[in-house]
């Protein structure tokens, strides 16, 4: 090889150099100039990033957004701790396992709690978590945002709220504001199979409203409907604490009583019949003392795994029919516990 020869190639070769440095230095300088602007994007956006370091424990990062919406520095969130401290007491120890569960499990993962801020207020946060590994597969450390979702929070718990008071509203009778017959059907479910796994007794009673038919006719529906709810008022004032009352249809109303038993059953029942009378409203279609009065039908019953709940309804409907047969203004009752 000549001189000329061996020139070139070291001047190819210092031009190689050259241009290998070059594109380091603006490679360099592109990454950092890209870290500005992802940096600078994060920081402009509401959501809150941040990073934490597996093996310590430690916050490498947490975006300057977290003071504006907390109140706590960037400088303050030091450890998991700092992020532990700073939650709502009923929500840290669920939150925190969950959390410590899913990365170590190395799985990305979603959680809601309430976050402390330095003026002593809760705001809603949701962290958006995912997990680094190293080139072992190891958990390296955990990236993510968080999310202010207050206004969310108090939109679903608006719907919340929504939502129970239809279901309340479902339950209850248009009318007169006691339990419909879905509540009824419900309830008695309820209390039936509770009454089977104890061996307690239950009761039920039935009640319809004598010559109600006659009282629509000579007084009109809009004073029969303020009788419907007087009398839903009096069985509700004359049942005790954990009773049901509720209109089966009609004139026709009923009684849950849980636990119990024939005589105490009769009692309450005597109760509503006797404040019935007592209310003294006027019927003058009717043949006693011209006043509204009421039937009532009761049953009681401790209830096999064979027994039918519906069996057990027809049948106390049967006593209610023999309570006006019986001329009206009468209990009849049925035992099916002795």
């Amino acid at each position: 090889m000549n001189s000329t020869d061996r020139n070139g190639i070291a001047l190819g070769a210092d031009f190689l150099r050259h241009e290998t440095a070059t594109a380091a230095s603006d490679t360099e300088g592109y990454m950092e100039h890209d870290a500005a602007v992802y940096r600078t994007l994060l920081e402009s956006t509401r959501a809150i990033p941040w990073k934490i370091d597996w093996a310590t424990m430690e916050f490498a990062y947490i975006g300057p957004q977290i003071e504006t919406l907390l109140g706590w520095a960037p400088s303050s969130w030091k450890t998991v701790q700092d992020w532990a401290a700073r939650m709502h007491p009923e929500d840290r120890d669920k939150v925190v396992n969950f959390c410590v569960a899913q990365s170590q499990a190395g799985t990305d993962h979603e959680a809601d709690y309430r976050a402390l801020t330095s003026a002593g207020e809760y705001v809603w946060l949701r962290d958006v978590v995912h997990v680094v590994r190293n080139e072992a597969g190891e958990v390296h450390a955990l990236v993510g945002f968080m999310f202010d979702i207050s206004e969310r929070k108090k939109t679903e718990e608006r719907l919340a709220a929504l939502q129970r008071e239809l279901e309340a509203l479902s339950f209850k009778d248009g009318l007169t504001g006691v339990g419909n017959r879905r509540e009824f059907d419900a309830v008695l479910q309820r209390e039936w199979s509770a009454a089977q796994r104890h061996g307690a007794p239950l009761s039920l009673a039935m009640v319809d409203i004598d010559f109600f038919k006659s009282y629509n006719d000579y007084y009109g529906h809009v004073q029969g409907d303020a009788c419907l709810k007087r009398v839903a008022g009096v069985l509700n004032d004359a049942v005790r604490p954990g009773d049901f009352v509720g209109r089966f249809g009609g004139e026709e109303f009923v009684l849950i009583l849980p636990n119990t038993g024939a005589e105490a059953a009769r009692q309450v029942v005597e109760r509503c019949r006797s404040q019935l009378c007592a209310e003294e409203l006027a019927h003058e279609r009717s043949p006693f003392r011209q006043t509204v009065t009421a039937s009532f039908g009761v049953g009681t019953v401790i209830p096999a795994q064979s027994d039918d709940p519906v069996a057990f309804v027809n049948l106390v409907d049967t006593q209610l029919y023999l309570a006006k047969d019986n001329g009206r203004d009468c209990i009849a009752a049925v035992n099916r516990t002795a």
